[in-house]
């Protein structure tokens, strides 16, 4: 199967048939992982791809759809487009994904990807999932259709598809990535909530007096931030080495830990982004303690992707169904 839904389209109008089924059948129809956000009913494309695969008793099923970026990314913990992500990379679905060059379609000129489903992947894939950067593998058009300006020649197609059916890390003639592996939790995070103390005016710490909270401090919520850690991170020692030293007096709020799966340009393979932000030891710590991802894989964060996602969406496509699935 290959799906080109239209990109940015909202689904307000066929909102309360979606949150129906979603409600009343759960994963025995098509949207049980979860929902976006009501402004891009690109998921909801996907979700519907997904409820059509055979099973694996019946020889699988594998597909490809090409989206823009935002689903790579769009919507925090919990949200229902992060459950989504969640939901395709915990059941090991996503095979691949091929960042394609920007100016490919008629109507937009923003950067596209497309995602390889499979429900049958073969040993070597299991658990893992393949980034090809294709951005730069294109050639001009002799004559512009819209915002179309690139194509793909023969050759770029067949390079493609070799990178792709010899599933192994590769570079260009320059040294840059182009084809990259990682394993399906290098995506998640626990989204953790970091508590501080409120204090009184000569710098008391505030104890609870009744219920549960007796005499235990009460959170200042001026001070409470969120912390991403990787997945294949221990919480308690990430805690203990990234937080502690900069807020002593922290803690964390076990009932509101979230796992996320988000895939970002900007936040990058490889460090702990949030020192940068960070004070000194020593020092007192601001109110934010860190803003960003800081140790989850980014889905071509070294390759390309996500380059041209910030304008937003673009409308629809010139090819595939304009009307969601319904």
């Amino acid at each position: 199967m290959l799906s080109n839904p239209p990109f940015g389209v909202e689904w307000k109008k066929v909102e309360k048939e979606v949150r129906r089924e979603h409600e009343s059948q759960g994963f025995a129809g098509r949207f049980g992982p979860g929902l976006p956000r009501v402004s891009d009913g690109s998921m909801l494309f996907l979700l519907h791809l997904l409820s059509k695969m055979r099973p694996t008793s019946e020889g699988g099923s594998r597909f490809g759809i090409v989206l823009n970026g935002s689903p790579l990314f769009t919507g925090g913990a919990g949200s229902g487009e992060s459950e989504i992500r969640r939901y395709v990379l915990e059941n090991d679905l996503l095979e691949a994904i091929v960042g394609l060059p920007t100016d490919m379609f008629y109507n937009t000129g923003i950067a596209t990807y497309v995602w390889i489903i499979s429900n049958r992947k073969p040993a070597e894939r299991k658990g893992k999932v393949q980034l090809i950067d294709a951005s730069g593998m294109w050639q001009k058009m002799r004559k512009s259709l819209g915002s179309k300006r690139k194509e793909l020649s023969d050759a770029h197609i067949e390079r493609i598809t070799r990178l792709f059916g010899r599933f192994e890390q590769a570079k260009d003639d320059d040294g840059k990535p182009i084809s990259r592996i990682f394993d399906n939790e290098d995506f998640g995070y626990h989204a953790i909530t970091v508590e501080r103390p409120l204090r009184d005016e000569a710098g008391q710490i505030a104890l609870g007096s009744k219920g549960k909270q007796k005499g235990k401090p009460q959170p200042d919520s001026s001070l409470r931030d969120t912390e991403n850690v990787p997945y294949q991170d221990d919480v308690a020692a990430y805690f203990q080495r990234e937080v502690l030293p900069h807020a002593p007096d922290a803690w964390i709020d076990p009932d509101k830990t979230k796992v996320g799966y988000e895939n970002r340009q900007d936040r990058r393979a490889g460090g702990r982004a949030g020192k940068a932000d960070r004070p000194a030891a020593g020092k007192a710590p601001g109110r934010h303690l860190a803003r960003r991802h800081p140790g989850a894989r980014s889905l071509g964060a070294d390759e390309g992707f996500g380059r041209g996602v910030a304008g937003g969406s673009a409308g629809a496509l010139g090819g595939g169904s304009r009307e969601l699935p319904i």
